[in-house]
């Protein structure tokens, strides 16, 4: 399992400049005027997405979109005239197709939920008109809002995208709440960086990401589920992955989730935060004739480390027996 280190992310996936390669969609956003940093916008022609790059091939060239994630979130939606669809349902084919269109033609393509509630506030606070296409433009680049996009690979929107991007968002508040608390330790949000303060969480991150691989080591082959909480100033932090580990130790877990466990894990070491963990599931593989057996584990940490708990557990309603000791696992 390989860990990602706490650092500063590029501050946009949408860059403004240059010509940009024109995208089709069924529905064109109404009142476009052509902004420098989105010209095509996506669901836009959806929801609100948008289209950017520096022109010409290469790694810079990139394509974000916002997407509506439920008909009630659609329905809210019109009123700002960012789609035309008729329904929810054809909304989501109209970006599923603009997203196979954009993943031809750009190197990189990401989404994130487009939640109406939040647009309403960041225009509010913005004193921005919702109604004008610059106003979606502004909020899905919104730096504070980075930690939300998910990179697309072909998905169906209509299948498991769709959670996917609803499960982003909730994970990415809780990542600017760990930024926060770590003084924009994570990725940079609290202005110049200071290296000593960046090596302290830089370490505290790859603790945390060692404390995940022993969990999984100890577990060996199977398919799992990680629940973590972390008791943290202003609220919990909160964590979940699903996790698929086959008998040669590949470990199959979602890039988001599993940057968001290291991420709460190292908050709650580098704060020294009491926290409580829970991996459960099947244990076993179809190595060992098709055997799966019930497991659960529970560990504890009282700020410093991470130990079996000292008695059994109810986390989320899963129940759990005081885990395997982390320090036998190599």
């Amino acid at each position: 399992m390989s860990s990602r280190h706490g650092r500063a992310r590029r501050n946009s996936d949408c860059t403004a400049g240059g010509s940009r390669p024109a995208v089709r969609a069924s529905h064109r956003p109404k009142g476009t005027d052509g902004a420098e940093v989105a010209e095509e916008v996506g669901a836009a022609e959806g929801s609100g997405g948008i289209e950017g790059g520096e022109g010409g091939e290469g790694a810079d060239r990139a394509f974000v979109i916002g997407v509506l994630t439920s008909a009630a979130d659609f329905a809210r939606a019109r009123a700002w005239g960012i789609s035309d669809a008729p329904d929810y349902e054809r909304y989501l084919a109209d970006t599923g197709e603009l997203l196979a269109d954009a993943l031809e033609r750009f190197e990189t393509v990401r989404a994130r939920m487009f939640h109406p509630q939040d647009f309403e506030e960041f225009c509010l606070l913005n004193g921005l008109d919702p109604a004008e296409p610059a106003a979606r433009d502004r909020y899905l680049v919104n730096p504070a809002l980075q930690t939300q996009l998910l990179a697309y690979q072909g998905e169906e929107p209509a299948g498991d995208f769709v959670p996917r991007l609803i499960r982003a968002r909730e994970n990415g508040l809780t990542l600017c709440h760990a930024d926060l608390l770590l003084d924009g330790g994570l990725y940079g949000g609290a202005g110049e960086p200071d290296e000593e303060h960046t090596r302290w969480v830089r370490a505290a991150y790859e603790r945390g990401g060692e404390v995940f691989r022993r969990m999984l080591v100890g577990a060996g082959a199977g398919v799992y589920e990680l629940r973590l909480r972390v008791d943290a100033p202003g609220g919990r932090l909160t964590a979940a992955a699903r996790v698929l580990q086959w008998e040669d130790g590949v470990v199959r877990i979602n890039d988001e989730d599993l940057e968001l466990v290291c991420a709460v894990l190292c908050a709650g070491l580098a704060l020294e935060l009491p926290g409580v963990a829970v991996l459960h599931g099947s244990q076993g593989s179809a190595a060992s004739c098709g055997e799966y057996l019930p497991a659960s584990w529970a560990w504890s940490s009282g700020g410093q480390d991470w130990a079996p708990a000292d008695r059994p557990v109810r986390l989320d309603g899963v129940a759990a027996q005081p885990g395997y000791s982390l320090g036998t696992v190599c």
